[in-house]
């Protein structure tokens, strides 16, 4: 199944264009799930059907999907006190009901990663659409699993569950309790829940369409975007300039804003598939409009992003990690090597990245910004390499 991650400056009209491209796909006979966080149900009102905590289906070979993030908050919460309740007593807590539960902040960015998980692992379609938040919530929803996952290992290291058996004498020994068995067992649980998601962000049949209009503001944050989806490996299927004013508009006030578009469409087209999508003079509403708007199809494959690039042996015999950053600016890069991981800072997106095996043995000789990739030099050192007999 291949899926599509549908993103763009908020009020863009990324939610519409979700909906036109999930809609075409469900025309030329592909079984396509849209998936949307949004609370508000634009989706639904886009394509004229109400969506809610079921699928339900919009259109022949379409279904559209708005996860419910308070039942899933009730149920997860429920669950964990069901098996912290030893805890909970000894602290003298007092339990929450699920009547009087509301979603935190994030629930339903949440809902949707597990959405997102649980239709990947689906059979019954074969194109996922997914309306993201705008690009900034976006892009750390994205980066949620691998952050998520790489606590838990710090946190809860799975190789100390080797010593099960002797967590009794342990806790005596060190006069402090030892993390109880259903804590392992649950960070378990939810490694394995967010490595599949993360598992659908990195699979080479994901890519993201951004979705801006063509105006100073859209431009600023597509270079954004494009910066921050780099960092995460994700490729850009195409730029859809949303909302484009007719070329043949008469003269008045609508000639500033159509020579603002047509400037920038000429920058976006050196560097991007553009597909641009009329403005229809209305929100779309219904089928028929969302029809209307021409939307690309998803027919073609993009090659994957490689990220990190392989290492690479210098003419000086150093190795050479090349990292794709796409937009990125010099002097908003920052590096530092921390222990076996490298925490590379991109403008306001920051990664934490594990150094490959080789590169552990090194020292960090030196880094540059040159044609679009950041390129990281590192140096054998003496003391970590095994001698020669």
């Amino acid at each position: 199944m291949r899926t599509l991650l549908i993103t763009g400056p908020g009020g863009s009209g990324r939610t519409t264009v979700a909906a036109a491209t999930a809609l075409r796909a469900a025309r030329e006979g592909t079984a396509t799930l849209v998936l949307t966080a949004d609370r508000t149900d634009t989706l639904g009102a886009a394509l004229g059907v109400g969506t809610g905590a079921a699928p339900v289906r919009a259109a022949e070979n379409l279904t559209a999907w708005r996860p419910d993030a308070t039942a899933g908050f009730r149920d997860d919460l429920a669950a964990f006190q069901d098996r912290a309740t030893a805890a909970l007593d000894l602290l003298g807590a007092s339990r929450l009901d699920p009547e009087e539960l509301t979603p935190l902040p994030g629930a339903e960015e949440l809902a949707l990663l597990r959405a997102l998980r649980d239709a990947a692992l689906s059979e019954a379609y074969d194109l996922l659409v997914v309306d993201l938040p705008p690009v900034p919530q976006a892009l750390a929803l994205l980066a949620l699993p691998e952050e998520l996952r790489r606590y838990l290992r710090r946190l809860l290291p799975p190789e100390r569950q080797a010593a099960r058996a002797l967590r009794p004498v342990l806790g005596r020994l060190a006069g402090v309790p030892m993390p109880a068995q259903w804590l392992y067992e649950t960070a378990a649980r939810w490694d394995v829940e967010l490595a599949a998601v993360e598992a659908v962000v990195a699979d080479p049949g994901t890519v993201v369409r951004l979705v801006a209009e063509p105006g100073p503001a859209g431009a600023d944050a597509v270079r954004t975007a494009t910066l921050g989806l780099a960092l995460r490996g994700l490729a850009v299927e195409r730029l859809v300039a949303a909302r484009v004013l007719p070329e043949d508009a008469p003269d008045g006030w609508l000639a500033g804003p159509v020579a603002q578009q047509r400037k920038v469409l000429e920058e976006w087209r050196m560097a991007y598939d553009v597909q641009p999508v009329a403005h229809l003079g209305r929100d779309p509403r219904g089928l028929d409009d969302l029809a209307a708007l021409a939307v690309p199809g998803v027919d073609r494959d993009v090659a994957p992003v490689e990220w990190p690039v392989t290492d690479r042996l210098a003419e000086d015999g150093v190795l050479v990690w090349h990292l794709p950053l796409p937009g990125a600016v010099r002097d908003d890069l920052d590096l530092v090597r921390r222990g076996d991981e490298l925490v590379v800072t991109a403008g306001r997106f920051r990664r934490i990245v594990p150094l490959p095996s080789a590169l552990r043995r090194c020292t960090v000789a030196g880094a540059g910004l040159r044609e679009g990739e950041l390129r990281i030099r590192f140096a054998p050192d003496p003391g970590s390499w095994p001698r020669p007999a």
